[in-house]
């Protein structure tokens, strides 16, 4: 079925600012590496800051759901986007690691807003909600495997200064394309076309922000967060935010180090440019083509959460976490294509995870937690998930490479124990949500 104009000019929107979150938050390894020259710190120095601009992201999911719902998500979104841009400004004018900290702390801060912005957006004004999600899906991946090639390939010709300003300006432009974009943010909760919506979802008003009504029965408050919190909690789902937890501290850990990891490996040797600029490396565009191996394993991912039951999905992709996290020490001495293969491969699974525990959140959850649930899980994603570049960091300065991958295969290994627990506990704790969530799944496994 055919958008129609306001699902279409919220689709726009959103996917713009999807794709510029993950476009700037996948540059970052890039500067790393760069970093380590201009300002000659250690690993756990540039780890530890990196942290800091990627904890928030998820620490922030939770207050940013409550800020869309009393400002309205288009202010929160346009804020968002102006608030990525200038902290990228920032970066350019940077001195000193202390500066790059600052700026890359503001950067997380702003991006936090964005996925309970930009969700909540698509949930109440969209009418053909599953297509918005699908392409809201694939504009991030796009920002996610661009915005790494756009910087490696701006610092092969441009001092990193300079890259930094490029990688500001779409976020600018964006903003002022969204200040003139037109749509109806309610638009479904206003028909009711989705029925039982109108009620639990009407609280965004107006984007001045006067749906009070709803908006009291959201802030009810601290005691109903409390409330629902520990009757999350209390049931399948903390498997569920373990298990997230997990696979981010995996995801965060490898995706963070592994430019830095390709940049210093001898079988690359052989495929360095004549002269070395800022440190950038043909194994970046190796990198990139990981990412763009993840585009395709996010589809796949999505395409068998119809067919394999969602805890079984999480054993594979652990089991093969912990394969590909073991193969790369060998591999890593075998040449400059083995190592593509296997970092394509690598992206693939890395990605084809995420559609199955966004799946788990829909069954273990009931449907009227299911917001919360999400931003539980956003913060364990990308919130405790930012501790492992810290972790790593520490790792890859103290000890041999081996053992940088030998942490990724333990935090898999976890991963897979806690899924396998999930599996045998199912049938007695998940009958209910399981019922009371199944009508949803193939939309809300859309979900970035």
């Amino acid at each position: 079925m055919a958008l129609n104009a306001n699902d279409r000019s919220i689709a726009g929107f959103t996917m713009l600012g999807h794709s510029l979150v993950h476009w700037y938050e996948m540059s970052i390894p890039i500067f790393l590496v760069v970093w380590l020259l201009e300002f000659d710190v250690s690993v756990t120095v540039v780890g530890v800051i990196v942290a800091l601009g990627y904890a928030p992201v998820g620490l922030g999911a939770l207050p940013s759901g409550i800020l869309a719902d009393r400002y309205g998500p288009k202010r929160l979104i346009l804020s968002c986007l102006a608030g990525m841009s200038l902290a990228f400004l920032g970066l350019s004018l940077a001195t000193s690691i202390p500066a790059v900290a600052l700026c890359l702390l503001c950067w997380g801060i702003t991006a936090s807003v964005y996925h309970p912005a930009g969700l909540s957006l698509i949930s109440t004004g969209v009418e053909e909600r599953g297509t918005v999600f699908a392409w809201h899906g694939i504009a991030g991946n796009l920002g996610i495997a661009v915005g790494p090639f756009v910087a490696a390939t701006g610092l092969l010709v441009l001092e990193w200064r300079y890259v930094a300003v490029c990688m500001a300006v779409p976020g600018l432009l964006a903003v002022g394309y969204g200040l003139r974009a037109e749509f109806d943010p309610i638009a479904v909760t206003e028909t009711g076309s989705r029925s039982g919506e109108s009620e639990g979802e009407n609280g965004n008003g107006s984007e001045s922000g006067s749906g009070s009504t709803n908006r009291e029965k959201t802030d009810d408050s601290l005691s109903a967060l409390v409330s629902s919190t520990r009757t999350l909690f209390a049931s399948a789902f903390a498997l569920v935010f373990l298990i997230v937890a997990l696979e981010g501290l995996y995801y965060r850990s490898a995706l963070t180090y592994l430019p830095e990891i390709l940049h210093g490996l001898p079988a690359m040797s052989g495929f360095e440019p004549p002269t070395e600029l800022e440190g950038i490396e043909p194994g970046d565009y190796i990198y990139v083509g990981l990412l763009v191996a993840g585009m395709a394993g996010q589809y796949a991912g999505g395409k068998l959460t119809d067919r394999v039951p969602a805890v079984r999905g999480l054993i594979g992709c652990f089991v093969a976490f912990v394969a590909l996290a073991l193969a790369f020490i060998p591999v890593s001495s075998m040449g400059a294509i083995p190592i593509a293969l296997l970092c394509g491969i690598f992206g693939f699974v890395l990605f084809a995870i995420e559609p199955f525990y966004q799946d788990a959140v829909a069954v273990y959850t009931p449907a009227e937690s299911r917001g919360l649930s999400y931003g539980y899980t956003y913060l364990g994603m990308f919130g405790l998930g930012a501790a492992g570049v810290s972790l790593g960091g520490v790792v890859r300065d103290a000890f041999p490479l081996d053992a940088f991958f030998a942490l990724l295969a333990a935090f898999a290994v976890a991963g897979a124990v806690l899924s396998i627990r999930l599996l045998l506990v199912d049938e007695v704790t998940t009958a209910q949500p399981a019922d009371s969530g199944e009508t949803e799944r193939e939309t809300e496994i859309a979900d970035d």
